[in-house]
């Protein structure tokens, strides 16, 4: 099939996709629902490829500005462009909206995915090859019913799952050591990691880190505001635990000052933060060249979303902390993916298969939105 075919299909869904519990962050809960947004795009032979806004409203935007951003700004870039202008549609698509990250990972996404289908190649063949097969895969434990998570730890170990990254800074601070001492006293075997998500006032922040580091997490991540570079770069000099940063940076031009200031140990990659898959690797490639370390983040995303990380890491040596997936398969009511998203004894499994190697079940797209521009 020809790269050359002209894009004729441009569709979007807004989706509310239930979710098994609340969820308590340093910036905000999540409860009820996660919203994504789905783009569709399609070539002239009918080929079709998938991609997935992932919005947080607290964090990189909401949904209804990732909607609007695919649907009035980006749209008029993609339909009549011919695929193989891939590399000129991003670059146009980064300043046709300012920020607006999430949709323009959704729409770098498609593009691979069709293109990946169309050359019949994976989309980690695409960005120049994989290194790994699998990726170690990390959950988060944010039940503000710790007596649940307790239970989900249970499902945990029976899957073969060896990471957790605890969430804290949202209650007092004696609800994190409990729950971090629970978990070194009954779940030794766990590998723990600690994310405040913001959630530290810069007064409180060095007591309560430097506390948390007696119990040894192997990192502590973004204890306070994304702008407080200076307290970040206190807190790293004052802990022998690494300091990771995620809402402190959102692509290679934070990636650089955060370097340059040395706020962190290492760096939380998300290509929905980022804007893409592209830039996404970009940084970790950056951090790999400052002695940083990377693991690869995720937003309240469904399996689309997951696959589209997991084929940037796949191809990112510099991602070594391994991924944090596992939305679609324990804090989703329901996927939206025709095949499950696989995890094997703890890990994320690489898919083979041209694209994204999935696609969503249209059925579930419809049966989920809130709104779409799909043809009735």
């Amino acid at each position: 099939m020809s790269l050359d075919q002209k894009i004729t299909g441009f569709d979007l869904w807004h989706l509310a996709l239930p979710v098994v519990s609340r969820r308590d962050h340093g910036i905000g809960p999540v409860e009820g629902a996660c919203e994504i947004i789905v783009l569709r795009l399609t070539a002239e032979d009918g080929t079709q490829g998938y991609g997935e806004a992932s919005p947080w409203s607290v964090f990189t935007g909401s949904p209804e500005a990732s909607y609007a951003a695919l649907d009035r700004y980006l749209r008029p870039l993609v339909e009549g462009a011919r695929l193989s202008e891939r590399a000129a549609i991003m670059a146009r698509a980064q300043y046709a909206i300012a920020h607006c990250t999430e949709a323009k990972a959704a729409l770098e996404t498609a593009l691979l995915d069709l293109e990946g289908k169309m050359s019949g190649q994976p989309i980690w063949a695409l960005l120049g090859g994989k290194v790994r097969d699998r990726i170690p895969l990390s959950c988060s434990l944010a039940n503000p019913d710790f007596a649940e998570d307790i239970v989900l730890l249970d499902r945990l170990q029976a899957d073969g799952i060896g990471i957790v990254k605890l969430k804290a800074g949202v209650r007092d601070h004696a609800f994190d050591m409990m729950r971090l001492e629970r978990l070194r006293r009954d779940f030794p075997d766990i590998s723990v990691r600690v994310d405040y998500n913001q959630g530290l006032s810069p007064d409180e922040a060095e007591v309560r880190v430097l506390d948390v580091a007696t119990l040894t997490p192997d990192f502590i991540e973004q204890p306070v505001r994304a702008h407080h570079f200076d307290i970040m770069a206190q807190l790293r000099h004052k802990t022998d635990v690494p300091l990771l940063a995620d809402e402190s940076i959102f692509g290679p031009e934070d990636m650089a000052r955060a370097t340059a200031e040395r706020i962190c140990d290492g760096v939380s990659v998300k290509i929905m933060k980022s804007g893409g898959l592209i830039r996404a690797r970009k940084i970790a490639q950056m951090a790999g060249t400052a002695g940083l370390s990377a693991y690869g983040g995720d937003m309240f995303e469904s399996g689309l979303a997951h696959f589209a990380g997991t084929h940037m890491i796949a191809a990112t040596p510099e991602i070594t902390l391994g991924c944090e997936f596992y939305q679609a398969r324990y804090y989703l009511k329901e996927d939206i993916l025709e095949t499950p998203f696989q995890i094997e004894a703890g890990q994320v499994v690489v898919p083979d298969g041209p694209g994204l190697g999935n696609r969503p079940d249209i059925d579930k797209l419809r049966k989920y939105a809130i709104r779409s521009t799909e043809a009735p």
